[in-house]
């Protein structure tokens, strides 16, 4: 039986972790409404709440249009990234073809290489086609890198699913697309939305791609925008928490509307 003490240190240790955690982002929080006579580059608590650096930030800064790239972005890559990770988990999972094993593995090759070693050939590429300067440029590189990670996320659940399930759905004379989308996407729902939230985030944050392919300022994204952002406003730093704050908002209202599927997904995954 566990021990009262035991169960008041475990809460204990998780509460000073939990405020250490959210420090920084009450941090941020106060740093955003804090008076533009008030406003410090170290923790200061402000006597009053001023709610207009949102809206300074919002209007001068501009962000409407580089919010509206980033979904554009984002939720291109996401969509196009999950079916594609889907079909190619389900080939892999429950497939048999000449030089699985080694395609597999040359899947795998995209989680190891980092976008630096090479952003710059592939920004010759892009320009070789006329893509520089578009939201494809941001969109294929990233579709690229997230299918690698989704393919290999998603295998793992497939194979986990029970074999008896998906003979009994074959007697019954359902196809492979009826397999795939009917039992096994179904059940494999909170890897998915786990693996959604992901991509989104990655995507959403990335900024060595966008600071390489995009020129003209109406497709530059988000975290973009915010770093130009900060060099003219380098000193009102009210007014730059506040726009951080904007550019963040999307990721933590998806995790907090997915956030019991994105738990289950990854405690499934690290049990698998």
């Amino acid at each position: 039986m566990i021990r009262r003490r035991d169960i008041v240190g475990t809460y204990l240790i998780l509460g000073v972790f939990s405020v250490i955690a959210l420090l920084p982002i009450v941090g941020i929080a106060l740093m955003a409404l804090t008076p533009d006579d008030e406003s410090s580059a170290t923790f200061v608590i402000p006597t009053r709440l001023d709610f207009s650096n949102f809206a300074q930030a919002w209007t001068v800064g501009q962000f409407s249009t580089y919010l509206r790239s980033s979904v554009i972005v984002a939720v291109s890559v996401v969509f196009a990234s999950t079916i594609i990770s889907i079909l190619s988990a389900y080939a892999f999972a429950r497939m048999e073809f000449f030089g699985k094993r080694i395609l597999f593995y040359l899947i795998l090759i995209g989680l190891l290489v980092p976008i630096e070693t090479y952003i710059i050939p592939l920004f010759y590429e892009m320009r070789s086609f006329n893509l520089t300067d578009t939201y494809w440029s941001l969109i294929l590189p990233q579709i690229a890198q997230s299918v690698s990670f989704g393919c290999f996320w998603l295998t793992t659940f497939f194979r986990a699913v029970p074999r008896s399930l998906i003979e009994a759905a074959e007697i019954d004379g359902a196809s492979r697309s009826r397999i795939l989308w009917r039992i096994l996407v179904p059940v494999s729902r909170p890897a998915i939305i786990s693996m959604v939230m992901l991509v989104f985030m990655w995507t959403w944050n990335d900024f060595m791609l966008a600071l390489v392919m995009i020129t003209s300022n109406d497709r530059r994204t988000a975290p973009l925008a915010l770093s130009f952002f900060q060099g003219i406003h380098i000193t009102q730093y009210s007014l730059l928490a506040a726009a951080a704050t904007i550019v963040a908002l999307p990721l933590i209202i998806l995790y907090a509307v997915l956030q019991r599927y994105f738990i289950r997904g990854m405690l499934a995954g690290a049990i698998k």
